[in-house]
């Protein structure tokens, strides 16, 4: 979990640093973090671009992880997702689809739809709760690699 931590340093939206690292065999297979796609402009030169109340501009930590994974042929199945943040329900259905068996999260349990899906996947769900300060602006510093 503590990688994921420093993988979520490298974020680029300042609204929230995520971190996320995909493990097999007490193997990393990927990492990623909120962040704009290839190419796109990130929230941290041109500003967040929001909608209800969140920033559409950047990719969750979870999906940059399984992209990752894809773009270099990387197969997930039967793997451990570890992330700095619970996921959204877009994120869990994506954890499905890759064939993630296990998730460590940091947080509250996943919101309604989102624990139903990873539920009744089989997904293993593990909570950690307080065992850091969570990410913020003004302790991000300590924690990048420099």
């Amino acid at each position: 979990m503590q990688i994921a931590r420093v993988v979520a340093t490298r974020a680029t939206c300042p609204r929230r640093h995520v971190g996320a690292v995909i493990v097999r065999d007490r193997q990393i297979l990927s990492t990623g973090y909120n962040g704009s796609p290839p190419g796109q402009p990130h929230c941290t030169d041109v500003g967040c671009l929001m909608e209800d109340g969140r920033c559409i501009r950047t990719l969750h930590a979870e999906q940059n992880a399984l992209i990752q994974a894809a773009l270099h042929g990387t197969s997930t199945e039967g793997s451990t997702l570890y992330c700095t943040c619970r996921p959204c329900h877009v994120c869990a259905r994506m954890i499905v689809g890759a064939g993630i068996q296990r998730l460590v999260f940091f947080g509250p349990i996943p919101e309604g739809w989102a624990s139903e899906v990873l539920t009744s996947a089989g997904v293993t769900l593990v909570q950690i709760n307080d065992l850091l300060p969570p990410l913020t602006a003004q302790n991000i510093e300590l924690l990048r690699v420099r």
